[in-house]
């Protein structure tokens, strides 16, 4: 909600700085629904053109997450690294193939049972299955599945900014939309040259109302919102980067509690259980 917040702020200076200025809104008020129109409906044109129908489909979802926020906090990541360190406990006390009854039926795991939320998050619990099932079948290279889980993170990381970055995109083109709304402005009026200057004069600022939304648009709007949305999506990546980490340690030979240990040093600052109150998680879950 800071977003919206920091929203209203910024228009309520704009518009409330001109109006205390002594400009009058009535030109405002009438060419405004006439350019937002031409500036945004050429946006979107631009913006469906460039991009897929699984692109498309993805834009409400990451709009939701820049309104609201990172999906995970300190809670989910607690119970990732509970989660994990579950895991990481039963190949430690019964062997890599003691994983297998859980990687093949995630639904009826008695430890994916016990953290509903992950269970329930498609992506998160498909990437934990997909690399326990590696390690089942002894793979004890920690460095190749480092490697091999980076890149499936980044791929995943790049698909996901793909929205962010079409909205930066859309933002860099609007101040040009906004001189296109302004120049058939200026046609219009120069259509009507032989009008009193008076009714000249309010279809020339009419004009210029194009230039001004393209502008306010993009540096107070769309921009804004991209980097919130980059911000967001970079954050929650970070939750499943988490699992990388916390496998790679026990591959290395890391006891089950201090794979779960090197995890939290990883999680961001603003979500990260502090040492006592991941091992009050982890004595409550032995």
């Amino acid at each position: 909600m800071l977003f919206v917040g920091g929203l209203v702020f910024a228009l309520l200076c704009v518009f409330g700085s001109f109006v205390a200025s002594g400009g009058g809104l009535a030109p405002l008020i009438a060419s405004m629904p006439f350019e937002l129109v031409t500036i945004l409906g050429a946006a979107v044109g631009i913006f469906v053109m460039a991009n897929s129908k699984q692109a498309l489909k993805q834009l409400p979802g990451d709009l939701k997450l820049a309104l609201k926020g990172p999906r995970y906090d300190k809670a989910a990541y607690t119970d990732l690294l509970v989660t994990l360190f579950r895991f990481t406990r039963l190949a430690h006390a019964r062997g890599t193939m003691a994983l297998e009854e859980h990687v093949e039926n995630p639904d009826e795991s008695s430890i994916f049972a016990q953290a509903p939320k992950i269970r329930d998050d498609a992506e998160t619990r498909n990437l934990i299955c997909d690399y326990l099932r590696l390690i089942s079948l002894n793979t004890d290279d920690a460095y190749q599945l480092d490697e091999v889980m980076a890149r499936e993170l980044k791929k995943n990381l790049t698909e996901k900014l793909h929205i962010s970055e079409c909205l930066q995109s859309i933002a860099d083109a609007l101040p040009a939309l906004g001189i296109v709304a302004a120049v058939l402005g200026v046609i219009k009026t120069m259509a009507s040259i032989n009008m009193p200057p008076a009714v000249l004069g309010e279809m020339i600022a009419g004009a210029l109302v194009g230039t001004f939304l393209g502008v306010l648009l993009s540096y107070g709007v769309v921009a804004p919102l991209a980097a919130r949305m980059r911000d967001v999506v970079k954050q929650d990546g970070r939750y499943q980067d988490i699992i990388r980490i916390v496998f790679v340690a026990h591959l290395q030979g890391s006891p089950p509690q201090v794979s779960a240990e090197i995890g939290r040093k990883d999680i961001p600052h603003a979500f990260m259980p502090s040492f006592s109150e991941l091992d009050t998680a982890l004595s409550v879950s032995s």
